[in-house]
């Protein structure tokens, strides 16, 4: 699975698209995603100010747009969605939440150790 950050009223708007467009869609040519290890982090640097978050679940078997895997200047590798992602891919939805000022992964998300 991969995963999406982003704000929850885009997610609103995307529900009723019933897909994902972004900006870097247009000037990158790709929807930046993550795995859910990078999610935090991803969150951190990019939505640090933000209140109201989600996370969404996407299964890659289901996205109709390629998905490359490519490095990142922080020498991970991040999955790359070439196209919209369509609504029906995205297999959970879940709020991101703050403790003590930092984004905290939901209980229903946490990996298993």
């Amino acid at each position: 699975m991969i995963t999406k950050i982003m704000r929850k009223s885009a997610w609103e708007v995307a529900k009723v698209k019933r897909e994902i467009i972004e900006d870097s869609l247009t000037k990158e040519g790709f929807i930046h995603c993550s795995f859910l290890e990078q999610s935090l982090e991803v969150a951190e640097k990019h939505f640090s100010t933000d209140i109201e978050l989600v996370v969404l679940v996407i299964n890659p078997e289901f996205v109709h747009a390629e998905i490359k895997y490519e490095l990142a200047s922080n020498g991970q590798n991040y999955p790359h969605i070439y196209g919209a992602v369509n609504a029906d891919a995205i297999v959970k939805v879940v709020e991101l939440q703050k403790e003590n000022g930092v984004y905290v992964l939901p209980v229903d998300l946490e990996q298993k150790k």
